[in-house]
């Protein structure tokens, strides 16, 4: 079974200490030039002492709460020069320097496509990425799974986990997909802010070495 890997969306989540969702807003992301003042939202903001959401028509997707901060980019279709979200990150912690940053998650969304197979997705997972057995057979309907990987890579470790989903057609029909969410994960070093900072960018900037590495992975 010969499918081809379609990376659909890849996020970058910064976990950071006491950090203001309130802060989000599209005034905020434009004058400070986090994003070019020409972009547009896609939907009414939301904004609440607990949680800031704001997303761009162009599949940009920024989410702000107390201990972290969200970027996301639907990146199907576009070519590796296109893909602007880890420069939309560096920008936006640049801009607040001050706020406690202790990681990053690398995150690549991925799937694989059966059209017009409706059980293709299930046997993906029960026969090329399990053995065959007695316990595939118990109970009534076909065993269903879902795989969490854990790799440890040299950079860092690699969490994948791979399940059943479904694609929602514009004809309201739907497409079974293998999804592969994966999360390469890093820890911030350094003993002073500039060095933090220094050390956080260049773990963002591995993001197109990670978004090459998932493949190897699955």
């Amino acid at each position: 079974m010969s499918q081809s890997l379609i990376t659909q969306e890849f996020g970058i989540i910064i976990a950071a200490k006491n950090h203001n969702p309130t802060l989000l807003n599209s005034d905020f992301l434009k004058y400070s030039g986090i994003v070019p003042t020409e972009w547009e939202l896609a939907r009414q903001p939301i904004s609440t002492p607990q949680v800031s959401q704001i997303a761009f028509t162009n599949g940009v997707l920024i989410v702000a709460e107390p201990t972290r901060v969200i970027f996301i980019e639907a990146i199907e279709g576009k070519a590796v020069a296109e893909i602007i979200v880890a420069d939309i990150a560096k920008k936006y912690v640049q801009t607040l320097p001050n706020v406690e940053y202790e990681a990053v998650g690398l995150n690549p969304r991925s799937y694989m496509s059966f059209d017009q197979q409706q059980d293709a997705a299930r046997q993906y997972l029960a026969e090329m990425l399990l053995s065959p057995g007695p316990w595939q057979e118990v109970g009534t309907a076909p065993v269903r799974a879902t795989l969490n990987l854990v790799y440890t890579l040299e950079r860092c470790p690699f969490y994948l986990t791979v399940s059943e989903a479904a694609l929602r057609n514009p004809d309201e029909t739907s497409t079974p997909i293998v999804l592969f969410n994966g999360s390469f994960s890093y820890q911030v070093i350094g003993e002073t802010v500039p060095e933090r900072l220094k050390n956080l960018h260049q773990l963002i900037d591995n993001w197109q070495a990670d978004l090459l590495q998932q493949f190897s992975c699955i």
